[in-house]
């Protein structure tokens, strides 16, 4: 029998609400025979999306009167949005009626209900947010993405023991590949706190390679994890969605200067739609928050149907993998050794 699986959705959270939530629900459901989904939110918002309004089979609805907002202060989304649909899907997910929750709102608000309600898991300090990036080879996955702007050594450890442990869960690799972001891949080259975790993962069980460069992210082979410090790695990350927008809107361009080149676009466009596909940021969408004792994902604020709808389908994989308990089973060992080394 398959595992029976439930998500709880934050549906306002995001630029578009349910105005995307919602279908991405519904595409999900026709896809997958094993989840139910839990949309959460504003009962009349949420059903002016749905089909005559009605419920299809596998999908309920969890009434919340509050909506966090995009640009709300996370203290006071935390202390003042007890009853938001973001916090009512994470509590759900802290009282068991849920294994995993997917939000696209706010990120700082979403990192600190999150961390308050499920907590973190022994061992770790801080969560991390990750989420996998297109490659030569397939995918790098890149954490942390924006959760921790000042990282110490210890933490950046951490995070690499995480992000191998969900690689591993995921991915089915049985030892990935670490590398640690830095300026240069020579020893003397990095802050305080990138040559601290250096040393810490030289010494590691990891499959650690040493110090990678930003463009490592995307063209090297033998790269399956990134770590870096949150302001690095966010940046980074919009640095990826900016240059496929600047590489479409450039192609497209091109291919409409003049009717010579209109043609050669059309000869070219069954390439051009298979590699739009490949680098298409809707199909890397969902970011996971590492370290909770529970299974979070972020969606992209802007995401559309299709984006979130991926998003959801990686929470469905970590729930799968059980990859909380086996971060707080397996992690423990590597993070005392590393302290009493």
């Amino acid at each position: 029998m398959s595992q029976s699986i439930t998500i709880a959705l934050d549906a306002m959270g995001g630029d578009h609400g349910p105005s995307v939530v919602v279908p991405a629900a519904l595409r999900f459901l026709k896809q997958d025979t094993d989840c139910e989904l839990v949309l959460v939110g504003r009962e009349a918002a949420i059903r002016e999306n749905l089909p005559n309004g009605q419920l299809p089979e596998r999908l309920s609805l969890q009434p919340a009167t509050q909506e966090v907002s995009m640009d709300e202060l996370p203290s006071r989304a935390l202390r003042g949005k007890k009853d938001s649909s973001m916090r009512v899907a994470i509590d759900l997910v802290k009282a068991g009626r849920a294994d995993a929750c997917v939000s696209a709102g706010n990120t700082g608000a979403l990192m600190a209900t999150a961390r308050f309600v499920l907590k973190t898991l022994p061992h770790i300090d801080r969560p991390a947010i990750i989420t996998s990036l297109p490659a030569v080879k397939g995918k790098t996955w890149v954490l942390d993405l924006g959760a921790n702007v000042d990282s110490e050594a210890t933490h950046l450890y951490q995070f690499a023991v995480m992000g191998a442990e969900l690689v591993s869960a995921v991915d089915g690799k049985e030892r990935p590949t670490v590398g640690l972001l830095n300026i240069g891949q020579e020893e003397i080259k990095g802050n305080e706190q990138v040559k601290g975790a250096h040393e810490l993962l030289a010494k590691s069980e990891l499959n650690y390679v040493g110090y990678v460069e930003g463009d490592d992210i995307y063209l090297r082979d033998n790269l399956d994890i990134v770590v870096t410090d949150g302001f690095v790695g966010n940046v980074a990350l919009k640095n990826t969605e900016g240059a496929a927008k600047l590489f479409r809107h450039l192609m497209a361009a091109e291919f409409k200067r003049n009717l010579l080149t209109r043609l050669a676009g059309l000869a070219a466009l069954p390439v051009l739609r298979a590699l739009r596909r490949r680098i298409d940021p809707r199909r890397y969408n969902g970011a996971s928050l590492l370290g909770l004792r529970g299974i979070v994902v972020k969606s992209h604020g802007g995401a559309d149907a299709l984006a979130f709808e991926n998003a959801i389908t990686i929470a469905k994989k970590e729930v799968l993998a059980d990859i909380a308990d086996r971060i707080q089973q397996r992690v423990g060992q590597q993070l005392d050794v590393s302290v009493s080394a």
